[in-house]
């Protein structure tokens, strides 16, 4: 075989391989949101695009006073949904099909307030793990927190509110599952850009594994104890990536501009649709000491 042709094929070969990992196939929904949902969906597109693994669609819900009877995304479509969403419940219908499309091997991403979301979802929380607000509360699951003495992760079944925050603030990210895909390789310490520091999440947390946890400072009116940040779940063949990161708001979003929380959640989705990650770890990710930011 002549070099030309070697070469050829061997272009042929690898630009097949590129479009089939380009052609996995994403949904972000967003259209309510107590956060800046307009300004980060775009940023959210452009990070998993940026991979060069996902084509990347968007499905916004009717504003509050719309008919949310219309929204029926065809999640069967898609290979990974990404929620940018806190708002009114779905229909039931739709609520059906995305049950159906995790529980049959659908990825999912949850970031920061769609957390907050479908509380009385019981499907919904059990793909989350952990929630917050909409009146959770011990009857929605323990809270999860990560335990320094005895080096694990603790479901602590006592009363009270799900779901708090204290002043946005600069705070460090600790992982607890160094091999777990979405985080090996990374720093086990690194600065994450200001933020709210989620606490008292609570939830079903079943089939849950606490991946980075972030320590919620008394003085910044944290609870004292080290919070979930990222964390996966299983839901029936569906695997579901959790990021409590994320705040935007107010024209300010250095939250989602931090390299910690792009690397991640791009991570994290690639994770949640294949069970593996092929990315490399970039150059500017945050250390110990200091925040970094992309544009």
């Amino acid at each position: 075989m002549k070099a030309s042709l070697r070469l050829a094929l061997l272009l042929s070969a690898t630009l097949l391989a590129a479009t089939s990992q380009a052609a996995m196939k994403a949904l972000i929904v967003d259209g309510q949101n107590n956060h800046d949902w307009k300004g980060t969906t775009p940023h959210l597109k452009k990070y998993l695009e940026a991979t060069g693994l996902f084509e990347v669609e968007v499905a916004t819900t009717p504003d509050n006073k719309g008919d949310m009877s219309t929204f029926k995304p065809e999640f069967k479509k898609y290979q990974l949904v990404v929620s940018n969403y806190n708002g009114q419940d779905w229909s039931k219908e739709t609520q059906a099909a995305f049950e159906e499309f995790v529980r049959n091997g659908g990825a999912f991403v949850s970031v920061h307030a769609a957390n907050n979301s479908f509380p009385n979802w019981p499907a919904y929380n059990q793909m989350i793990g952990l929630g917050g607000w909409g009146g959770r509360s011990e009857k929605s699951g323990p809270y999860v927190y990560w335990e320094a003495k005895a080096a694990k992760v603790v479901k602590d079944i006592a009363p009270g509110r799900g779901g708090s925050h204290g002043p946005q603030h600069e705070f460090l990210v600790e992982t607890r599952e160094p091999s777990h895909p979405i985080v090996a390789g990374l720093p086990t310490k690194w600065m994450h850009a200001k933020d709210e520091l989620y606490d008292r999440l609570r939830g079903p947390a079943e089939n849950l594994t606490v991946l980075a946890t972030a320590f919620a400072d008394k003085q910044k009116n944290g609870t004292d104890r080290h919070e979930p940040m990222l964390m996966t779940t299983t839901f029936g063949k569906g695997r579901v990536f959790h990021t409590a990161l994320g705040h935007a708001g107010g024209g300010k979003r250095e939250a989602q501009q931090c390299v910690g929380f792009i690397v991640t959640f791009q991570r994290g989705a690639e994770w949640a649709v294949t069970g593996k990650v092929t990315q490399k770890v970039p150059a500017d990710f945050p250390t110990a000491d200091k925040v970094s930011l992309r544009e």
